[in-house]
């Protein structure tokens, strides 16, 4: 019986962990005390020199271990043999969560989730991210699949906001809104025909909006989950705001609604 505890005890615990690669990257991470670093794995063709030497030295001043691995074994940890330059560092991020977790202790007061379907721009997940964190959105539905990687692009572009920001990790998103619409959750998605807009909207005491892929928008899956279609009204003959742009709108329009 232990075996499944200690794997899912280790399972919760990575799904908490973001693996920065490369060495500016790494070093800025080691340099902001205010993030928690678990380890720092470096590739043993790495010379013990420069911007190398200040990593493990910042690493020795903070006590996070220092890890030496083979190439191959580096680019499994990094996920990005090409650019990871032989540096990786696990940052642990405290509010990420697999959805289940989240679930089985949802708050009791009103909780508004973004989903992200198929968001697969790096910058616009990092500005999602940002605008989330900034507004009023309690969580953020994140595929592991099908979703630009957790790199130091999203990180740049969520200015740093990713390590504090409360993702909730799923593997497919359909069977994840499922989940939440058997716990009382109303799911939106967006549609340029909807008859109803954003900011007449009353949302429900569990609110799910879905923001869709950048070139295709919500998936036809994902569509037929809706339990509520809107719009964002247009002038001029614009036809779509870029995605990033969209929840911002969201987490404001739920920030003044609260």
């Amino acid at each position: 019986m232990s075996e499944p505890s200690d794997y899912a005890q280790k399972k919760s615990f990575f799904d908490k962990v973001v693996t920065v690669f490369g060495r500016k990257p790494v070093l800025e991470t080691l340099q902001n005390e205010a993030l928690q670093c678990h380890a720092v794995h470096l590739a043993h063709s790495n010379r013990e020199a420069g911007i190398i030497a200040d990593i493990k030295q910042l690493a020795r001043q903070r006590s996070v271990p220092v890890k030496n691995h083979s190439r191959e074994e580096l680019s499994r940890i990094s996920k990005n043999g090409r650019q990871d330059q032989g540096v990786a560092v696990d940052v642990i991020c405290p509010d990420f969560c697999d959805l289940d977790t989240y679930l089985a202790a949802r708050p009791e007061q009103p909780q508004r989730l973004l989903a992200l379907d198929g968001i697969t721009n790096p910058q616009n997940l990092g500005m999602i991210i940002r605008s989330a964190a900034a507004g009023a959105v309690d969580g953020i539905l994140l595929p592991r699949k099908g979703t630009a990687a957790l790199g130091p692009l999203v990180i740049k572009a969520s200015a740093g906001t990713l390590y504090r920001a409360p993702l909730l990790l799923c593997t497919s998103l359909p069977e994840a809104l499922r989940k939440c619409q058997q716990h009382g959750a109303q799911v939106c998605t967006l549609h340029a025909s909807a008859t109803q807009s954003l900011f007449q909207h009353r949302a429900e005491d569990f609110s799910i909006y879905v923001l869709g892929n950048e070139t295709e928008g919500v998936s036809v899956q994902v569509n037929k989950l809706a339990d509520v279609q809107l719009s964002i009204p247009m002038r001029n003959g614009v036809e779509s705001l870029n995605v990033a742009v969209t929840a911002s709108l969201i987490a404001y329009g739920t920030y003044l609604e609260r």
